[in-house]
């Protein structure tokens, strides 16, 4: 039986017997119409695709329900591999993860505010002197990580990751002293979380909780009042990425600036259906050995980024 080939369509008028290594020096060969040896990136969202997009939106709905925990740290090294593992370009695999992780927590923290805000834990006036210096920093933030070196950024994120596993572990809560400072201090406060959330991929509650409790803000209110602040952190940081990446030389498939638009319709549909569902396993769970191996988890994905 007779099998018929692919059509390969060639750029610069090359013929399609030639090598490979001409094809690669002289022009970009297409197999129906996508770069040749990116067969993986035929369909911007392929069943397989989606299925893994869904499976990081349970565990990170989930856990981040169970364990009270930032969906970031989850969501970022597992879509940077899936997007690694699809061929797009090494430098803008974390860049996209990260943006992508932010735009989901523009989903995810609005209906995490509603249920603060139900019990009454979201101190609006903290949120009103925090939220511009918060906006200013996400914005900043952005630029900073676009103009970083793919494995530099992964540097960064693992310091992140494994300060936020030692936080875990320990579970120590700062000692409350003072209110809170005057509006300039507040907004440099505010503009700092903005910029190291924004670079991460987090929405800022592993510095903004801390530093509420100290001002002596009740933990419950801190918690909540940290859910409002994600909103400006995701949003601008979401902003400042799709910005800084128009005119992107080779945008990949399904890519809007850095933002990963498959990535983030999946993972914000199931991140938001399981998050109640880890919410109300933590009531009846005693979470203290899961979160020590939740730790663990984290200092291992911590050493897959310096080590890659």
């Amino acid at each position: 039986m007779k099998v018929r080939r692919p059509q390969v369509f060639c750029h610069a008028g090359l013929d399609p017997a030639s090598s490979d290594g001409a094809r690669a020096e002289h022009g970009v060969c297409h197999n129906a119409g996508l770069p040749l040896g990116s067969e993986q990136q035929q369909s911007v969202l392929d069943l397989q695709l989606i299925l893994e997009l869904a499976l990081i939106g349970t565990c990170t709905g989930f856990l981040a329900g169970l364990l009270g925990i930032g969906g970031g740290m989850i969501m970022v090294p597992f879509v940077a591999m899936i997007l690694a593992a699809r061929d797009f370009p090494e430098d803008l695999t974390l860049k996209m993860a990260v943006a992508t992780s932010l735009a989901t927590i523009c989903f995810t923290s609005l209906s995490s505010v509603w249920a603060h805000q139900k019990r009454g834990a979201v101190v609006w006036p903290v949120v009103k002197v925090l939220a511009p210096g918060i906006l200013v920093g996400s914005l900043i933030g952005a630029q900073i990580a676009v103009a970083l070196p793919g494995k530099l950024l992964g540097i960064l994120f693992a310091i992140f990751v494994a300060f936020s596993a030692t936080q875990i572990l320990l579970d120590r809560k700062p000692k409350p002293g003072r209110t809170l400072p005057g509006p300039l201090v507040t907004f440099g406060v505010g503009n700092g979380i903005g910029v190291v959330s924004s670079v991460v991929g987090a929405g800022g509650a592993f510095m903004s909780v801390p530093f509420m409790l100290w001002c002596n803000v009740r933990i419950h209110e801190a918690v909540g009042t940290s859910a409002a602040l994600g909103f400006p952190i995701a949003l601008a940081g979401t902003a400042g990425y799709v910005w800084a990446g128009q005119g992107l030389p080779q945008s990949p498939p399904g890519a809007f600036g850095y933002l990963y638009v498959p990535g983030l319709v999946v993972i914000s549909i199931f991140s938001m259906l399981l998050a109640p569902v880890g919410a109300r396993t933590a009531h009846r769970t005693d979470t203290r050995p899961l979160r020590r191996a939740f730790a663990v988890v984290l200092y291992c994905l911590a050493a897959y980024f310096v080590l890659r």
